[in-house]
C-alpha cells in the first residue's frame, strides 16, 4: 500500500472534539497568525506535508511554506505556516504530534541503516505499529532508507510458530499457504526447521532469535535456495554482526514500536 494523501480528520477529531475552546474563548475570530514549525534536535525530516495536511483541513486557506524535505538531516526551522489564527493553534498539538513522531521513526531507522552499510543485508520494519498509524509509520521508516515488510495480514504470508502447531508443522503449512499465490514465509527457530522449510519450498526463512553463529549456519544450509530474514531483539548494538551472518533481511520491531519521538516546537514569528 503506497499512502500518497493523508486523512487527518480522525486525527483531528481525537483532539478536539466538539471545539477548542480556549482558543475560541481567547483569540478573535480573524486574527491572523505567522509561525515557524521547529525542529529543537538533529534528525531526519518527515511528516511536513503531514503537519500541512492538519492546518490545511482546519484553513484551506492557509499559506504553508516547507523548508525542508522529508529525508533531510536537519535542526531547526523546517517550515513556516501563515494563515487563521485559531485554526493554526488548534491544530498545533495534533501537527506537531505526528512531525516528531515520524521523524523520530526516520531517525531511528536511518541509525539502524547507516549500522549495516556494506553488508548487503536491507532493514525491514514489521507490523508492529500505533493502530492507525501503521500507513504513516511505514513511510517513516522508508524516508529513512528503510523498506516495508507486508503492510498488513492481507499482502503476504507469514507462518509463525502458533500457525504451525495449527497447521500440523512446517511441511504441512507451507503446502497448504502456498496455494494462496502468494511467496510464502515461514518461521524457523532451529537448524532443523531450516531444513524443513527449504525442503518444503518457503521462499523465505524468519531466522527467529538465532545467535549469529546459528545464523551463520543457517545462511550455509539455505545455500541461495531461499531468502533469509533475521529477527528477534535486534538492537544498533547486534544489527552489525547479524547482518555480517549474511542474511538478506534485518527485520526491527523497534523501528516503530520503539522510535522516540523528536523534539518539535510551533513559534509566533
Amino acid at each position: 500500500m503506497e499512502l500518497t494523501t493523508f486523512d487527518v480528520s480522525a486525527f483531528l477529531a481525537e483532539d478536539v472534539g466538539d471545539g477548542d475552546v480556549t482558543t475560541e474563548t481567547v483569540v478573535p475570530a480573524d486574527a491572523r497568525l505567522d509561525a515557524s514549525l521547529l525542529l529543537k534536535e538533529t534528525g531526519v525530516v518527515c511528516g511536513v506535508d503531514v503537519a500541512e495536511a492538519v492546518f490545511r483541513e482546519l484553513d484551506p486557506d492557509v499559506a504553508f511554506e516547507p523548508l525542508r524535505q522529508d529525508g533531510d538531516v536537519a535542526r531547526g526551522e523546517v517550515a513556516r505556516v501563515s494563515g487563521n489564527a485559531r485554526a493554526l493553534l488548534t491544530g498545533e498539538r495534533t501537527a506537531l504530534n505526528l512531525l516528531g513522531r515520524l521523524s523520530g521513526i526516520a531517525t531511528l531507522t536511518r541509525r539502524y541503516v547507516d549500522a549495516v552499510a556494506g553488508t548487503g543485508a536491507t532493514v525491514l520494519d514489521t507490523r508492529k505499529t500505533t493502530p492507525g498509524l501503521r500507513a504513516l509509520e511505514k513511510l517513516a521508516v522508508r524516508t529513512g532508507g528503510g523498506t516495508n515488510h507486508r503492510f498488513g495480514l492481507y499482502d503476504g504470508i507469514l507462518i509463525k510458530d502458533n500457525h504451525l502447531r495449527l497447521g500440523g508443522g512446517i511441511a504441512s503449512s507451507v503446502r497448504r499457504a502456498s496455494a494462496a499465490g502468494f511467496p510464502v514465509e515461514v518461521e524457523c527457530e532451529t537448524l532443523e526447521d531450516v531444513r524443513a522449510a527449504v525442503d518444503a519450498g518457503a521462499d523465505t526463512l524468519l531466522l527467529d532469535n538465532m545467535t549469529p553463529a546459528q545464523l551463520r549456519e543457517a545462511v550455509v544450509l539455505v545455500d541461495g535456495r531461499a531468502k533469509t530474514e533475521a529477527s528477534g531483539g535486534v538492537t544498533l548494538d547486534t544489527v552489525r554482526a547479524i547482518a555480517e551472518t549474511g542474511v538478506d533481511f534485518v527485520s526491527i520491531g523497534a523501528l516503530t514500536h520503539s522510535a522516540r519521538s523528536l523534539d518539535v516546537s510551533m513559534e509566533v514569528r
